[in-house]
């Protein structure tokens, strides 16, 4: 019936929210399946990464993060949600089920995010040193506790070690060309529809390592233009106490809410995550927090300036036509 189905234009700006959210090198690793007022949100296996990403734990990230731009953009619209991660054991594609009722006591903090998602992106660029407020930082922790997550904040000592981990990744990664291989096909270029273009790659770093990833492969971005980097950058690791798939996708809504939560205080974002796609640097990410658990995310977090997005599939591509009637 009619009745039953979530209108058109608002499973479209449902879709389009969750579209926006970040991937490991935009790869927009999902899809979805609606039904009635139940939107499945399933893993795309033909956009994985198996060298960098073997056991898909960077995947489910970011569909934890689609999923949690979902429910932002239905409490936009009036609508409460009901949602479980990674469901089924047994149906390990299935990362999230959100249900979507309408509501007369939306979440109003998702529906005041749901404003930055247009606005959020990853920068790549240097900015100055001035440190994070402190009122910001505490917003950034309480972003990533309402979701399950620990966002732990490195002090000098730590940050010093993460770029000793940067530097062993990429010594590992000399004789890896399957890592390489993969990397350029997802980076680099003028891309329009997903992958990381030579415009948002921000410039290189006049020091080594950087407290920013550099993804380049092309010859012509291994030589775009030098820029100096914060001397004291603020840098934090994301974690959960446990390391399920569920686990994962919580850790991507985490980092969603945290990641929007900073839009709208003017502080973007970029990721140092290579150290974390080695399990034993992992864990040495990990201890350098002083916190029991499983680090996900190494976040740069900078104070923000308009800067170019990456592109996105459309809708369509998602979700069949036929589904969203």
């Amino acid at each position: 019936m009619a009745d039953q189905q979530l209108p058109a234009e608002h499973v479209n700006a449902l879709l389009e929210a969750a579209v926006a959210a970040p991937s490991m090198h935009n790869t927009q690793p999902w899809r979805f399946e609606v039904s009635g007022h139940v939107i499945d949100l399933f893993l795309d296996d033909s956009r994985t990464l198996p060298a960098e990403d073997p056991t898909g734990r960077a995947m489910r990230i970011g569909a934890g993060a689609a999923a949690f731009n979902l429910r932002c953009a239905a409490a936009a619209l009036g609508y409460g949600t009901w949602y479980g991660l990674a469901p089924y054991a047994e149906e390990p594609d299935l990362l999230a089920r959100i249900v979507i009722e309408p509501s007369s006591t939306t979440d109003e903090a998702l529906s005041v995010l749901a404003e930055e998602i247009p606005h959020r992106r990853t920068d790549r660029r240097p900015t100055d040193s001035t440190p994070l407020a402190e009122n910001v930082r505490i917003a950034l922790l309480h972003a990533a506790y309402v979701e399950g997550a620990e966002l732990s904040w490195l002090g000098a000592a730590e940050i010093h070690t993460v770029l000793d981990l940067v530097l062993d990744t990429d010594l590992r990664e000399i004789s890896d060309w399957h890592r390489r291989a993969e990397r350029a096909h997802w980076v680099g270029g003028a891309r329009t529809t997903d992958g990381v273009p030579s415009s948002a790659l921000g410039p290189r770093s006049t020091s080594y390592p950087s407290t920013v990833r550099d993804l380049a492969t092309q010859p012509l971005d291994r030589m775009r233009e030098q820029s100096a980097f914060e001397a004291d950058p603020d840098l934090a690791v994301l974690s959960t106490a446990y390391d399920e798939p569920a686990d994962q996708v919580a850790a991507g809504a985490a980092l969603e809410r945290v990641l929007l939560t900073a839009t709208r205080a003017g502080v973007s974002a970029s990721f140092l995550n290579q150290p974390l796609e080695f399990e034993d640097l992992r864990r040495k990410v990990q201890s350098l927090t002083g916190q029991p658990g499983h680090a996900h995310m190494i976040i740069r977090f900078a104070h923000s300036r308009p800067g170019p997005h990456t592109a996105r599939r459309p809708v369509a591509d998602f979700a069949p036509t036929d589904e969203q009637s």
